[in-house]
C-alpha cells in the first residue's frame, strides 16, 4: 500500500506541537495542500469510507485505523460565536494555518520531507510557554477559543501571552451570548475531563465562567478539593466541576441532566454550622469511593 507521504500533505496543528514538546499526542491530523478528496481518490480510492465535499474533508480506513485528511481551506466567521462557513478549499498552506486558535497550534510538518512550516513563530511560543492568537479578532469569532486556551495552559503549564490575555480580559467584559453552546460544551467536556484543579481555579480566577451565561455563582471550593474528591468515583470529572454553574444555555444529555438535580439536591441540605454548600457534594463524593 501506497504510503501517507506527499510533498504536498502536511502533519498540521497539535500533532507538530507534540512532538515539539516531547509529549504523546492524542490526534494525527492531516491537511493537504490543494484538494484533499481528489488526492484520496487518485491515491487511495480503495480506502475511502467518508467524504464531506463542503469542507473538502476525507476519511480513510487504512490497517483497521481512521484516518482524516483535510484540504488546505480559509474561513470567515459572518456571525460571530458561530460556527465559521468555509471557503477557498485549496488554498495555500500559510493562509490554512491562519485560520487557526493559536501560534503553537498553527505549524505543519511535510510528510516527505519532514520540514516544518511555522508562518506563525510557534516554535519560539512553546519555548517562551506562551499561547498566544493570531489576530485581535480571535476570541469575537470564536469566544470558546478562550476555554481551549485554558485546557493548553493546564496541560503543558502555558501562560497567556500578555496581549493575548488583555484580548481574553475585554471580550469577558462584553460577552456575545449568542454563541455555539454546542461548541462550547465540547471544549468544557475535554478541559475539565483532565480533572486539573488548576483549570477550576483559573475559570473562575480570569472569570472565565462567565461564558456559560449571565446568572453564575462564584463557587467558594478550590479546584484541588474537587480534583482529589473525584479521582476514584464513577463520575465523568466534568460534569462534577460544572455543577458549581448554571449550566443552562449547555445542551445536556438526560443523565447529565440527572447529575445535576443530584448534585443540586446535596447543595441545597446546608449544614447547621453553615458549612459551605459545596462541601456537601464533595464530602458525597468522598463516601462513594
Amino acid at each position: 500500500m501506497k504510503e501517507l507521504k506527499d510533498k504536498n500533505l502536511y502533519y498540521v496543528g497539535g500533532v507538530v506541537r507534540d512532538e515539539i514538546l516531547g509529549t504523546e499526542s492524542f490526534d494525527t491530523d492531516y491537511c493537504f495542500e490543494g484538494n484533499a478528496i481528489e488526492y484520496a481518490q487518485e491515491n487511495f480510492a480503495e480506502n475511502i469510507i467518508k467524504i464531506n465535499p463542503n469542507f473538502g474533508t476525507v476519511r480513510l480506513s487504512i490497517d483497521g485505523k481512521g484516518i482524516d485528511i483535510a484540504s488546505t481551506r480559509e474561513e470567515t466567521y459572518p456571525q460571530k460565536g458561530h460556527l465559521p462557513c468555509v471557503k477557498n478549499i485549496g488554498c495555500a498552506l500559510e493562509k490554512d494555518l491562519k485560520r487557526r486558535d493559536f501560534t503553537i497550534n498553527s505549524m505543519a510538518k511535510n510528510t516527505l520531507t519532514g520540514e516544518i512550516i511555522d508562518p506563525f513563530n510557534g516554535q519560539n511560543d512553546i519555548e517562551k510557554k506562551l499561547i498566544r492568537v493570531l489576530h485581535n479578532d480571535s476570541f469575537i469569532d470564536d469566544p470558546t477559543r478562550i476555554i481551549r486556551g485554558l485546557k493548553f495552559s493546564v496541560r503543558f503549564n502555558f501562560g497567556l501571552e500578555n496581549g493575548t490575555k488583555v484580548l481574553q480580559d475585554k471580550y469577558l467584559t462584553n460577552i456575545n451570548y449568542d454563541m455555539s453552546y454546542h461548541r462550547l460544551k465540547k471544549e468544557i467536556v475535554e478541559t475539565f475531563n483532565l480533572n486539573n484543579g488548576m483549570a477550576f481555579d483559573k475559570f473562575i480566577e480570569q472569570n472565565i465562567y462567565k461564558l456559560l451565561g449571565e446568572k453564575q455563582n462564584i463557587p467558594l471550593i478550590k479546584g484541588n478539593v474537587i480534583e482529589n474528591a473525584i479521582k476514584n468515583t464513577k463520575f465523568t470529572p466534568w460534569i462534577i466541576y460544572m455543577t458549581f454553574f448554571n449550566l443552562e444555555n449547555l445542551p445536556l444529555t438526560k443523565k447529565e441532566k440527572q447529575i445535576l438535580e443530584w448534585a443540586d439536591r446535596l447543595n441545597s441540605q446546608k449544614a447547621t454550622n453553615n458549612t459551605p454548600k459545596e462541601s456537601t457534594l464533595i464530602n458525597e463524593l468522598i463516601k462513594s469511593t
